[in-house]
């Protein structure tokens, strides 16, 4: 069965069950998903504080000069002194702002007349300088969303309502496998008739880029038994992504091997080049993905569909693909038919199409920072059309569905 792109996103979406969850320490958390709403429990600030070591004043107006010091006030001090007119505290940054006062001036605004006595030589407004309870961030506001990938910007707000441990999403385990007799891996030896798999330790790499754990069980066989027995031994991960083994040559044992092991298969064809032979579908809730075997098609087509159901086995919010309107470089001549996925470079002045990118290639990727995608009527299109430029490396999600293809 064959599919747009947009209609094996959907199905990948509509088949990839909701992640697991577990308690970890605040420490640990950098790149993990939120799976639960937290909501402010303390205040930001929690008291009114003062901006700037000065003195706190009960200010009557902006004609009176002299002021009686009667007190000082440091930061984490627990003062209940209050302020009456014509009297000052000195104050230091961060400290509780007494009560009464209605403004604090900076100490490079005052003159020391005497041991005990300021003068004013430069006024401040009322309520300058005082940090009002909350204006941070105030109880029952957001503080971590369900879905939120936690950064070091959210460490810091966990941190000052004095979580120490977080509820996240469980990192998916990803299950990798090769096939092939005519691959080796990297550290075997090739005979002249053979090359190496690039593909796995590739795949391998991205999940673990993209957060997930990854697991290399080895190489199957050519043989549907073989690759059956490595498909049963992957069964207690969350996602199994293989390549090559899914076109139409007689020695392509992988869908077979699937097949027997209870397959449900839900697109076998994909409306794109490179990568026609896409194949998604699942074993009881264990979603499958079944990759083309050339490089570069094996990739490109992960970016766009391994990666959405990575994204929702994390359980991001903003798991759909968005992407940044810039202009292209160079004009690009297409063969219509199929949606075409272009590889190149985005740059401060637009997008440049990859000089080579078919699709056994392997030296093309590592020069390039994201991709396009031109509808399937797209022969031609020319420099200085706005083009939808996808990232790799660097996410850019939403959390509403937004058409991604390029049109003419």
């Amino acid at each position: 069965m064959s599919v747009t792109i947009y209609e094996a996103i959907e199905l990948i979406y509509k088949n990839c069950p909701k992640p697991k969850s577990e308690i970890i320490p605040l420490e640990e958390c950098t790149g993990r998903v939120s799976a639960k709403n937290l909501t402010c429990t303390i205040s930001l600030p929690s008291y009114d504080n003062s901006a700037m070591d000065g003195f706190a004043l009960k200010l009557k107006n902006q004609e009176e000069k002299e002021f009686k010091i009667v007190g000082k006030i440091f930061a984490g001090d627990c003062s209940d002194i209050e302020l009456k007119e014509g009297e000052a505290i000195k104050i230091m940054t961060g400290a509780k702002v007494p009560k009464g006062t209605n403004t604090i001036i900076p100490q490079e605004n005052v003159l020391l007349k005497e041991e005990n006595k300021i003068e004013i030589a430069k006024h401040t407004k009322l309520g300058a300088n005082i940090r009002k309870i909350g204006e941070d961030i105030f109880l029952g506001d957001p503080v971590l969303k369900e879905g939120e990938k936690i950064n070091a910007a959210h460490i810091a707000l966990l941190a000052s309502q004095g979580i120490s441990h977080v509820s996240v999403y469980k990192r998916p385990k990803v299950t990798v496998f090769a096939s092939g007799k005519e691959l080796k891996l990297h550290y075997e030896k090739v005979e002249n008739f053979q090359i190496y798999n690039s593909n796995t330790p590739t795949l391998i790499a991205r999940c673990k880029e993209l957060g997930c754990e990854s697991v290399f069980i080895g190489k199957a066989e050519d043989s549907v038994e073989s690759i059956k027995n490595m498909v049963e031994s992957s069964l207690k991960s969350d996602f199994i992504v293989t390549s090559g083994g899914v076109s139409v040559g007689e020695a392509d044992f992988t869908k077979e091997a699937f097949k027997q092991a209870g397959f449900n298969e839900l697109f076998s064809k994909v409306d794109i080049k490179p990568g026609k032979p896409t194949t998604f579908g699942k074993i009881e809730d264990l979603p499958i993905l079944n990759l083309p075997g050339n490089p570069l098609a094996c990739m490109l087509n992960f970016e766009i569909f391994g990666k959405a159901i990575i994204y929702r086995l994390l359980g991001l919010k903003n798991f759909h693909q968005s992407f940044i309107n810039t202009p292209l470089l160079e004009e690009i001549q297409n063969k219509p038919g199929r949606d075409t996925v272009i590889p190149g470079y985005l740059s401060s002045t637009g997008f440049k199409p990859a000089s080579k990118h078919a699709p056994g290639m392997v030296n093309v990727l590592n020069k390039c920072n994201g991709f396009i995608i031109l509808s399937h009527d797209i022969s031609k299109l020319k420099a200085g059309k706005t083009v939808k430029f996808i990232p790799i490396g660097w996410d850019i999600g939403s959390e509403e569905f937004t058409e991604f293809i390029t049109e003419s």
